[in-house]
């Protein structure tokens, strides 16, 4: 894998792009624990609303999904990982039993982008020289360091987010007055939906209002078909 190590213009505001990593797990671990465990205790709450009854399930939901969430993130992105160590593999065979037909095509990348045909040339074989494997996997393949599939942050950064965000709603059910239980949560859900969506997209350089508008509107639909799920249940019960 290679690293971007070409000077930066604006040290003081860097590209928020070298996050999107660890980023994307994280968001989607706070925005899964906030919904899933806030529509969880809603969902029980309508059904059941005895405290006992609401705090075992919420709880359950809390583990359940952090170690879900863990789970699927390694696996997913060690998928990813597996695929790029499969091409770079690929790439460092094909080098060497073919360096004059992968010549031809690191110049045939350059040209695509705009080069001239001997500009193109002249910056393939000089970084064929310096670095051919670093020059392929990086023009050919499109990976870079900053960028590479990190399994094990994945997952651990979606396991904590999850657990932190989850025990939000989950707290909010345990405090709350019994017959209050599904008030409270809807609230406390949706605000902390709302300062979730304003810090992803801040951290992400993206702007404001479509991350809050997402996290909202999703985390409403799903906490009111859970509740009309328990609703029902509660009813038949």
């Amino acid at each position: 894998m290679t690293r971007n190590t070409h000077p930066d213009a604006h040290p003081h505001d860097p590209h928020y792009i070298t996050r999107s990593g660890w980023l994307r797990a994280a968001v989607l671990g706070a925005i899964d624990g906030i919904v899933s465990v806030g529509s969880l205790t809603v969902g029980v709450a309508m059904a059941n609303p005895a405290p006992g009854a609401v705090a075992i399930a919420g709880a359950a939901g809390l583990a359940a999904g952090a170690l879900s969430m863990a789970a699927g993130e390694y696996v997913s992105v060690s998928s990813q990982s597996d695929i790029e160590q499969a091409d770079i593999h690929r790439e460092q065979k094909a080098l060497k039993a073919q360096p004059d037909v992968e010549l031809e095509e690191l110049i045939a990348i350059y040209e695509s982008r705009g080069l001239a045909p001997d500009t193109a040339r002249l910056v393939a074989v000089e970084l064929t020289e310096h670095d051919a494997l670093g020059a392929h996997i990086r023009d050919e393949l499109g990976l870079v360091e900053e960028h590479a599939a990190n399994p094990m942050q994945a997952a651990l950064a979606s396991a904590v987010t999850f657990s932190l965000s989850g025990s939000i709603p989950l707290l909010s059910a345990l405090l709350s007055p019994a017959d209050q239980t599904v008030r409270w949560v809807l609230a406390v859900t949706l605000a902390a939906l709302a300062v979730l969506g304003i810090a992803g997209a801040r951290a992400g350089g993206a702007p404001v209002l479509p991350a809050l508008a997402r996290v909202l509107v999703w985390g409403s639909f799903a906490m009111a078909v859970t509740a009309g799920i328990g609703h029902v249940f509660g009813i038949a019960a």
